[in-house]
């Protein structure tokens, strides 16, 4: 049971990181227009998630399972088999878009490079990823969220609002998985490190920071115990 268990969540992730990356990637090599790039990558997380999140979460990016295995929300084991999942979901995806397209647009148009300097893009993919990360934990890992039930929708939106802004500086990849696929697929490492040091920072700072402020209890177990107990003697 848990082989099987493994195993289905393991091609959610694959299936979504491909969507994602052939999406995602397509749209920035052939999207008219700055809003359609952005639109595209809000809607395919949203569905994405939507579809997926009940059975492995919906990560889809290793960002977000390094979020989750360092507040301990999901075992090692598990989290290497999403980052393996997710990996191979952005290559195939990337290589998928090479053979039907062509290298040149997928190397000069769905691989994300610094429009800017290497430290200025390090901190705009650290913030946006921040957002990002928020967003997943307020909707999707907070049991007292109030929009749980429409997660896809907050955090494709989430999406959506970075790729608008962070576009034309990074590509907001805000996902390593981005990036390597389409890297790999070209061979082109241009700037490489920034979209896994800045979505990996700013992912831990998220999801560090929203568990320490909004999921830790706030009083000691002995505090509470010994709050209730006073509450019945009184």
């Amino acid at each position: 049971m848990l082989e099987r268990d493994y195993l289905r969540r393991g091609v959610a992730e694959f299936i979504g990181t491909f969507a994602l990356i052939f999406v995602a990637a397509g749209a920035a090599a052939f999207a008219r227009i700055e809003i359609d790039y952005a639109v595209a990558n809000g809607f395919v997380i949203a569905v994405m998630v939507s579809a997926f999140g009940f059975i492995s979460g919906g990560h889809f990016n290793p960002a977000i399972t390094l979020g989750f295995l360092t507040s301990r929300r999901i075992t090692p084991s598990l989290a290497g088999l999403y980052w393996a999942s997710q990996l191979l979901g952005a290559t195939a995806a990337a290589f998928v878009l090479r053979a039907l397209t062509s290298k040149f647009a997928v190397r000069h148009g769905a691989t994300p490079v610094p429009h800017t300097t290497d430290g200025k893009a390090f901190v705009f993919e650290l913030i946006l990823t921040f957002f990002l990360v928020w967003a997943v934990w307020a909707t999707a890992v907070d049991p007292g969220g109030a929009f749980k039930m429409i997660a896809g929708l907050a955090i494709g939106l989430t999406i959506t609002m970075d790729v608008l802004f962070g576009g034309p500086f990074t590509g907001a990849a805000m996902n390593p998985a981005r990036a390597f696929g389409p890297e790999l697929a070209t061979k082109d490492w241009t700037g490489w490190w920034i979209y896994w040091i800045g979505p990996i920072t700013g992912a831990v700072l998220a999801s560090w920071l929203y568990e320490y402020l909004y999921l830790r209890p706030t009083k000691s177990p002995a505090a509470a115990e010994s709050q209730s107990g006073d509450a019945a003697v009184s």
